[in-house]
């Protein structure tokens, strides 16, 4: 079987019986675990690839046996049922919130694979035949990070907001509040740069001009006086969301342009995109710059077009495909109160607290 070229894979699927383990469980087999298997789901989750499992099966037996076998807590919410796979497929893509062409079904039935991949003709299936060779395959060799080995506890911690959002019993903003948010914003350092590249190639829903770089090309950006990188990070009262956002920021005589603006999915509804052009309109205002920004619009990055027009974005003309936009004058620069921003002393400013809070 040879490797694909399609994108990064940032989930496996796994079926279980005669795939992740011999035998078939409710036959009442040993059901032991596949030679290798447990090596593979711990390579993986070490390069930050999550893991899941779509499974006919009774859930309370097959969750019990994952646990006497060691691996049940790699599995991020597992599908244990009867129903089509395509559908467990279709839930677990929505629960990780990633693009379904960024999983990988591994299934030992030709039907299951069939029906999956029918359903869903993006999606990539591969006969647990070849179960050995599954590091070799896809985009499986890239830079380890340490935002990679945390990436299965950052899902951890969001089903805990997940849940706590679920009981909450209030109003929206309320609700944001009581995360108790920081958002830090500085200037991207080298040990920074592995992250900083990886969010350019596996972000696409929320980047605004699908810029991709590699962490030298990053490093000759971090070095130019006229260029400034900037990571963004985000924490709250779960713990931390890592570096999720990335900013590259070109200036020319009286502006400063925003040549890349992207988000990591997992902020999503946090409006941490307006919150960071917030910042930097105040920033512009401050060094008397005109605040500007490329957008390279594709099927999927929409909604980081609506940041920008929510942040007082208008249109100005087009460069081939790309639209170039411009801060209006007079727009008011709010901060979300339900913020709390720290913003690296290299940048010219402590910690301090949301303006108007």
């Amino acid at each position: 079987m040879t490797a694909e070229s399609r994108g990064a894979v940032k989930c496996v699927v796994w079926d279980l019986d005669d795939t992740l383990w011999s035998g078939v469980l409710s036959e009442g087999g040993a059901a032991t675990l596949r030679p290798g298997a447990a090596e593979i789901l711990a390579a993986l989750d070490e390069r930050g690839v999550l893991h899941s499992i779509a499974s006919r099966n009774e859930p309370g037996p097959a969750m019990r046996h994952l646990d006497r076998l060691g691996i049940g807590h790699y599995f991020l919410h597992p599908q244990i049922s009867w129903r089509p796979k395509s559908e467990s497929i279709r839930t677990i893509a929505r629960a990780l919130n990633i693009g379904i062409d960024a999983l990988v079904l591994v299934d030992d039935s030709p039907f299951e694979r069939a029906e999956v991949s029918d359903a869903h003709q993006s999606l990539r299936c591969i006969d647990s035949a070849y179960l050995s060779d599954l590091l070799a395959l896809f985009d499986f060799d890239g830079p380890v990070t340490d935002e990679a080995r945390q990436r299965r506890q950052l899902y951890r911690q969001a089903e805990m907001r997940e849940a706590h959002e679920s009981d909450f019993r209030g109003p929206r903003q309320e609700f944001l509040a009581s995360l108790d948010m920081r958002l830090s914003i500085g200037p991207a350092a080298s040990q920074d740069l592995l992250r900083a590249a990886e969010l350019t190639q596996r972000t696409h829903q929320l980047n605004t001009t699908g810029l991709t770089f590699s962490a030298e090309e990053l490093e000759t950006f971090r070095t130019r006086p006229d260029q400034t990188l900037l990571t963004i990070r985000l924490d709250d009262r779960f713990g931390s969301y890592g570096v999720v956002g990335l900013v590259l920021l070109g200036q020319s005589n009286d502006e400063w342009c925003i040549r890349l603006f992207l988000m990591s999915c997992r902020v999503m509804g946090r409006n941490i995109g307006g919150a960071v052009l917030t910042y930097l309109a105040q920033q512009a205002d401050d060094r008397g710059l005109q605040l500007t920004a490329d957008f390279l619009p594709n099927e999927v990055n929409r909604s980081m077009y609506t940041v920008y027009r929510l942040a007082g974005f208008a249109e100005t003309g087009r460069d081939g495909d790309r639209l170039r936009l411009r801060l209006r004058s007079g727009t008011k620069h709010v901060f979300p109160r339900y913020l709390r921003l720290v913003v690296d002393p290299r940048l010219g400013s402590p910690e301090h607290p949301a303006p108007g809070a």
